[in-house]
């Protein structure tokens, strides 16, 4: 069936399989991002090669400890790569080892291993990797546990967020682990729940999800707050994924939840919108930006890095700020 399927897609598409092809995206293309340089870290801050031990295998990682500490326990950040790249690679793209620096946080930055997944994907689209306490997202969350218990960081602010296949797996987790993760951040990704084999996944980055499950409800629920970022000129995930990740999450809003819109543009750069979704206490737990003209590419991010695109609005900067307004109360 889904030789059938590939048979009828564009050489990108075809790409996503163990067949050749170039798509930077979420499966298996068959291009490799260049190898990037070790991100400049200031005296006194370290940038950790560690990796975790768990009953779904071994996950390789690096870990950014900034030289600016406080007195109290750090929040920490969990970035998830997109395919082809490395932690290396991610973390000069997204320059967030320099906003840790400057404003005191802890960085992880687990590497998908390529004997998972040939060009370092993270599986979001295989349901054995999207589940809770099982597959990659138990190796990923035992991996924030350690973090937690080995260096203190704050459990009151830890947080999720990926590009493309990992900002797929970054939903997955907040999904799963509300009790783990305080907000989420999606950049040019899909929803939780997008996915459950090669073609279904095929088909949700061309034209969006033919569907997304209602979260969790019940004992232990919680709409984990969360930010995505997606550009109307990606040709490799649809749009749309961004727009049905609000509209999944919408449905843990209570009822008299607001919307409020803003615009705007960067100084020779892409024009965006903002558009932020208030409960009933004023409080956003939703906010969608939209990056007019920009494609399948961290917005704002540094020419340092794979997949960025410097014209954007600062998608980094933007998500810390969403993240540090929303601990876990």
């Amino acid at each position: 069936m889904a030789k059938q399927i590939l048979s009828g897609l564009p050489g990108a598409l075809r790409g996503l399989t163990e067949l050749p092809g170039r798509l930077p995206g979420m499966l298996q293309g068959g291009w490799s991002a260049p190898e990037a340089p070790q991100p400049p870290a200031p005296e006194g801050a370290q940038f950790l090669a560690r990796s975790f031990e768990g009953e779904g295998g071994r996950l390789a990682y690096r870990l950014y400890i900034p030289a600016r500490r406080g007195t109290g326990p750090m929040p920490l950040l969990v970035m998830l790569h997109g395919c082809t790249q490395s932690a290396e690679d991610f973390a000069a793209g997204t320059r967030m080892n320099q906003l840790a620096e400057e404003k005191g946080f802890l960085v992880a930055y687990p590497a998908q291993s390529g004997s998972a997944n040939m060009q370092r994907c993270w599986n979001w689209f295989r349901p054995g990797d999207q589940q809770r306490d099982a597959g990659e997202p138990g190796l990923i969350a035992g991996m924030a546990r350690e973090i937690l218990r080995e260096d203190g960081a704050d459990p009151s602010r830890v947080y999720v967020a990926g590009l493309s296949a990992g900002g797929a797996a970054a939903a997955i987790l907040a999904t799963r682990y509300p009790d783990l993760f305080a907000a989420a951040g999606v950049h040019s990704g899909l929803g939780c729940g997008a996915a459950r084999d090669l073609p279904s996944a095929l088909s949700a980055m061309r034209q969006g999800a033919a569907g997304l499950p209602a979260p969790p409800a019940g004992a232990g629920a919680r709409l984990v707050p969360t930010i995505v970022f997606h550009a109307d000129g990606d040709s490799t995930v649809n749009p749309r994924n961004g727009d049905q990740i609000i509209e999944q999450l919408q449905r843990s809003l209570p009822v008299d939840w607001r919307m409020r819109v803003e615009e705007g543009r960067v100084p020779n750069g892409h024009a965006w919108r903002r558009t932020l979704y208030a409960d009933g206490s004023g409080r956003h737990p939703l906010e969608q930006w939209l990056v007019h003209g920009g494609g399948h590419a961290w917005s704002g991010g540094s020419p340092d890095g794979s997949y960025t695109d410097p014209k954007g609005p600062d998608a980094s900067r933007e998500m810390l700020r969403f993240f540090l307004e929303h601990p876990k109360g």
